[in-house]
């Protein structure tokens, strides 16, 4: 467990990318789980938009509704106190309209303690990007394979395969940086192209499926944690198999509570002798 430490700040996670120190981060979605990434020393929780898939059992993460994500913020803020919190905007909570883009971000602040937003899109999403930098809140980018996009871009595929896409990702990286973004997801891209992009960045990148030259990488707690069933992606790596382990667990309560042996004496509360006879007595 690491010693308790500093809330982390943008200026920490820049200088991390000026010295060249891995970022970490990882997403999060209620109470339990944020206090352990918090004591574990994460850098950044991501309150992502994949809890629509990983906690409710969507397909996708268009489901995500702005009320869903305050609700899950709001849990883990008060789970993490020390790690750099960051809340997803679900889809058409940022596209239609700057003002409204600017209205639920700063939802997040003010609703559930976040320390910034994120949203995904190149350079379309710029003019968005700049009004909720100029209102005060700090923005995540984040391109590539963009989960909202699923339908536009034909399935959950790799992005910037060929120079041209490859160009066209660069140049979505670098209008991010100059509308204001503290640092950008890169999601699903060639490590060799995510490490050119790196490199041409002055902000950090944090990569998911990305190669390991981004200045940090970020997982899906459920994919990281072994407990999402439906599909593991090719840049997941599962650290533990809790579905498995929970499974075998459940079977053994399920076997000891048909077999009577839980609860055991030692999980029972007690009653007096003589009170239980006078309870007993007083029946009569």
């Amino acid at each position: 467990m690491a010693d308790e430490r500093k809330k982390v700040t943008i200026f920490d996670i820049q200088n991390k990318k000026n010295r060249g120190e891995p970022i970490t981060m990882i997403t999060a979605y209620d109470y339990p789980t944020a206090l352990m990434v918090d004591r574990a020393g994460i850098d950044m929780i991501l309150v992502g938009d994949s809890l629509s898939m990983v906690v409710l059992g969507n397909e996708t993460t268009i489901p995500a509704t702005m009320d869903m994500m305050i609700h899950h913020a709001q849990a883990v803020r008060r789970g993490a106190k020390s790690t750099f919190l960051i809340g997803d905007m679900p889809f058409l909570s940022y596209e239609i309209d700057p003002r409204e883009a600017v209205r639920n971000a700063g939802r997040f602040m003010k609703e559930a303690g976040m320390d910034a937003v994120k949203l995904e899109g190149g350079r379309d999403r710029v003019e968005a990007i700049r009004a909720i930098v100029s209102a005060g809140i700090a923005v995540q980018g984040h391109i590539g394979l963009t989960p909202q996009s699923v339908s536009k871009l034909g399935g959950f595929k790799v992005q910037g395969k060929d120079a041209v896409s490859a160009k066209r990702l660069l140049e979505d990286a670098l209008a991010l940086e100059a509308a204001g973004c503290f640092s950008i997801v890169l999601e699903a891209v060639p490590d060799r192209v995510a490490e050119v992009v790196t490199r041409r960045l002055k902000i950090p990148t944090i990569g998911i499926g990305a190669g390991s030259r981004c200045d940090g990488q970020v997982l899906v707690f459920h994919d990281f944690a072994g407990m999402f069933d439906r599909f593991i992606p090719k840049f997941c790596k599962k650290y533990v198999d809790l579905f498995s382990i929970v499974n075998t667990a459940l079977e053994q309560y399920s076997a000891e509570v048909k077999a009577r042996a839980f609860p055991a004496p030692e999980h029972c509360y007690s009653i007096a002798d003589d009170e239980f006879n006078k309870f007993v007595a007083s029946l009569k």
